[in-house]
């Protein structure tokens, strides 16, 4: 196994040309003195959407890193695979996010469930979290009713981590787990025996992604009850803690945070904690670039700003196909959407106002963003004349992705 370091940040990008870009970002924080290891992070359905294939994602990885001559470790992540799918990243990844919430709630046997409940009765009654006035009450009952919901899932894991090692037997990976794409969050009581589930079956995670409480809405901030988010984020770095200890899990097993992009008010509260808890943390982006793409066409002007509102139009058009795959992380208030007329008389600063995530700005518009979001499959159909725009553009819009993701991310986080 690979080890990853404390601070790592999951760098998506949809037409795998911001590269550079984005490796500058995390270059600035090396030198000034964090180490954050880059993970470029695209899923299944992003490559089918856009019609690429995980090996473009390993050249724009491995040509940024040669071209910037960066020195530390990088990864190219599977996002989010299953066994359907795993396949398919094996030869060009060394980092797999192993999604488990369609197996959420689904039996496992009993006689396995009947196992877990007596290994793990020793922790009935209150278990204290580390550095935290909190203890866990725990019953029998409740570890069985994690059991019948969890454990399924973890021994789903471990096959797909099987499939991983037995076709990538002498180069080392990093396995991550995710189960954030669920209806309802985990509780820490339930985390904790999660971990325990997937350390006796032996699946090596670095990271896992659970569901938090609020929204983790696509492109935009956090919306949700802040303290509530801070009591779960730092309760469940204590049970991380904690785990590490009980079930012999990695010593840098950390917390990773999807959907983690533009979530600007509880990157404080996440920022103060990891650091109380001296504890390490993965941030997942992937549109956040995108969406820089599209600011720096449109701060470009002339037909760059043409081509950004043409796929506004498009997206507007198809929004009801290309918000169906996003419905559970996204809110769109069409009526707040910008009609086309309006947008089309639009010069290069109104459009980048609506665009750019910027609170203090009167003209941004979250719901404009989210559509624009999820409509990179409109610019994906535009072939050559969306990729010959990039390259036309690239100074203007390398720029908004480097600063995006260093002043933006980066720095409110890490630094």
């Amino acid at each position: 196994m690979r080890t990853l370091s404390k601070y790592s940040i999951g760098i998506g990008d949809r037409f795998a040309h911001q590269g550079i870009a984005q490796l500058k970002a995390v270059q600035k924080a090396c030198e000034m003195g964090v180490l954050i290891t880059p993970v470029w992070n695209k899923s299944f359905r992003e490559h089918q959407v856009i019609g690429s294939d995980p090996f473009a994602t390993r050249q724009e990885a491995d040509d940024a890193v040669q071209r910037l001559n960066w020195q530390d470790d990088y990864f190219v992540d599977a996002d989010h695979i299953n066994l359907s799918n795993v396949d398919y990243f094996i030869d060009s990844s060394d980092f797999f996010t192993i999604d488990v919430a369609d197996y959420i709630g689904k039996p496992a046997a009993d006689a396995d469930v009947r196992d877990f409940v007596e290994k793990h009765k020793k922790y009935v009654g209150n278990l204290q979290l580390p550095d935290l006035d909190t203890t866990l009450a725990i019953s029998e009952q409740q570890i069985r009713t994690v059991a019948e919901k969890y454990l399924f899932a973890a021994q789903e894991a471990k096959k797909i981590y099987d499939r991983i090692a037995s076709q990538k037997e002498t180069v080392a990976f990093v396995i991550e787990v995710s189960m954030d794409e669920t209806d309802e969050p985990q509780t820490p009581l339930e985390l904790f025996f999660i971990l325990a589930a997937l350390a006796s079956r032996n699946v090596p995670l670095q990271t896992i992604a659970p569901k938090f409480s609020g929204r983790f809405n696509k492109g935009v901030d956090y919306v949700g009850d802040l303290q509530q988010f801070r009591l779960e984020f730092e309760q469940d770095v204590a049970v991380l803690q904690l785990a590490v200890r009980e079930f012999g899990l990695s010593d840098n097993l950390k917390l990773s945070i999807h959907s983690g992009s533009d979530k600007f008010s509880i990157y404080p509260i996440m920022r103060e904690v990891i650091r109380t808890f001296d504890a390490g943390l993965h941030l997942k982006t992937a549109g956040t670039t995108w969406l820089e793409e599209i600011i720096g066409l449109a701060e470009a002007g002339g037909p760059a700003l043409a081509i950004a509102k043409d796929i506004y139009r498009a997206s507007l058009e198809k929004a009801e196909e290309l918000c169906t795959p996003y419905a559970s992380v996204i809110d769109i208030d069409t009526a707040k959407l910008p009609l086309i007329e309006e947008v089309n008389n639009w010069d290069s600063s109104a459009f980048v106002n609506a665009l750019r995530h910027d609170i203090n700005n009167p003209r941004y518009n979250p719901h404009f963003r989210q559509l624009l979001h999820v409509g990179y499959k409109v610019a994906a159909g535009m072939g050559r004349i969306y990729l010959s725009a990039l390259r036309d553009n690239k100074k203007v819009i390398a720029k908004n992705v480097t600063e995006n993701i260093f002043e933006r991310h980066i720095k409110p986080l890490f630094i």
